[in-house]
């Protein structure tokens, strides 16, 4: 029987842990470092995410057969890189290969390269460069941090000002750190934004189903970006043609510009994408599982998990080993007083296991600690509520439904998770 290790702290960790444990080849799934939710065969490890040598060294030690990345800094940390030089079997991107997140400027070059739709863009480093050309665009235009940001790093600009003030809090004040040294200008691409994951081997790619997450922390799509407040999947409007496009146009040609820089991506790759009937733009790409699509995407998995991750791992991905169960999967996020921005921790949870208790719930642990035996905050984003249902109003009826169990003071939640009008 297997050990995995999982690397990373969130509710999407979490999510993979849960579907690991499915699998009749695991016995054990450890998580490094993991949060409240960990209990009964996924244990956590009190090691970080960015502590490469002690996380290799546990590997090691602990005679772990399959190691999984989850957090896209332990990638860029090189997680990856030292594990296969002392000949371990892990599932993620290399530090190069990594970089097709990490870095939006190299992305968008690699896709001006390859010919995979996007917007029109330009790189800078110099802030008054930037300036001019972003006031030079129509507006709106997009502001991009280059590098990691967790999913904070960009900003749509409406008016002039709302440039002055993004690129002032991304180079001037320096609010995503390094990140901000270079940005992207694009422009604005109009559609609906969805994401499209896939399994990769370097140079095969298996895709998900459509998912779609809602990013401002507010009801209507209003406020703040944030890492993701609730997802659907599938999107329903979403065909197989679309499908079929992003495959052929979007994810295979990022794979084969990707091994051409000697940087052939194992691991999960998501574009984000826009949809406007027909047309179909790259927003960005990820290199990782999405984090709420993560929890979704393990609720319709038909397939066995360490044995997808494995042939990734191997070179040896195959199409047919990837299933989907029929119906639909909703995450609502349950988010602290607060978030996006500070936010208190330590508040006392209750609930967790009523809202379990009905039908069709997985409460996957996010932003959470264990403090005297009992769930408590200790993040922006607290808690994922999925649910499952043969429609998507069904789903999402379980899915609020659970919610009202839950409590902690000051939780909030979008309450519009899935009721975009509009649709293309």
């Amino acid at each position: 029987m297997a050990k995995v290790l999982i690397i990373g702290t969130g509710g999407r960790e979490q999510a993979l842990a849960w579907k690991l444990t499915q699998s009749d080849q695991v016995d054990k799934v450890y998580v490094a470092p993991g949060n409240g939710g960990s209990r009964g065969p996924i244990e956590n490890v009190p090691i970080g995410f960015l502590e490469v040598s002690e996380l290799l060294k546990f590997a090691q030690d602990n005679k772990i057969d399959l190691t999984v990345v989850g957090q896209e800094a332990a990638s860029e940390a090189g997680v990856v890189d030292a594990f296969h030089e002392a000949g371990l079997i892990i599932f993620g991107p290399t530090k190069a290969a990594i970089k097709i997140e990490s870095s939006k400027a190299l992305s968008k070059d690699l896709m001006a390269a390859e010919h995979i739709p996007t917007a029109t863009y330009k790189t800078f480093t110099d802030v008054s460069d930037a300036l001019a050309y972003a006031k030079s665009r129509p507006l709106p235009v997009v502001v991009k941090a280059d590098g990691l940001a967790e999913g904070k790093g960009v900003t749509v600009c409406f008016t002039t000002e709302d440039i002055d003030a993004a690129l002032d809090k991304t180079m001037v004040k320096k609010t995503f750190g390094t990140a901000g040294t270079t940005v992207v200008i694009e422009d604005f691409l109009k559609g609906q934004e969805v994401s499209v994951h896939a399994f990769c081997d370097g140079k095969q790619s298996v895709l998900f189903p459509a998912s779609q997450d809602h990013k401002q922390i507010n009801d209507g799509d209003k406020g703040p970006n944030t890492g993701g407040m609730g997802v659907i999947a599938p999107v329903p409007w979403v065909t197989q043609k679309h499908l079929e496009y992003v495959k052929s146009n979007i994810i295979q040609p990022a794979l084969k510009g990707l091994e051409k820089q000697n940087a052939a991506f194992t691991g999960c790759l998501y574009p984000g994408l826009m949809i406007d009937s027909d047309k179909v733009n790259v927003v960005e790409f990820n290199g990782r599982f999405g984090d709420p699509e993560a929890e979704v995407y393990m609720r319709l998995l038909g397939g066995d998990l360490y044995e997808i991750f494995n042939a990734c791992a191997e070179g040896n991905l195959d199409q047919n080993s990837v299933s989907w169960k029929p119906g639909f999967a909703v995450s609502v996020v349950l988010a602290s007083p607060g978030y996006p921005g500070s936010y208190p921790k330590g508040l006392p949870i209750t609930g967790i296991e009523d809202a379990e208790a009905q039908d069709d719930i997985v409460v996957f642990h996010a932003g959470t600690a264990i403090k005297d035996g009992q769930p408590v905050t200790n993040g922006g984003r607290v808690l994922n509520v999925t649910a499952t249902g043969l429609t998507l109003d069904e789903a999402l009826a379980k899915a609020y439904k659970a919610i009202e169990k839950i409590h902690f003071q000051g939780m909030h939640y979008r309450k519009d998770i899935g009721r975009r009008v509009g649709v293309v």
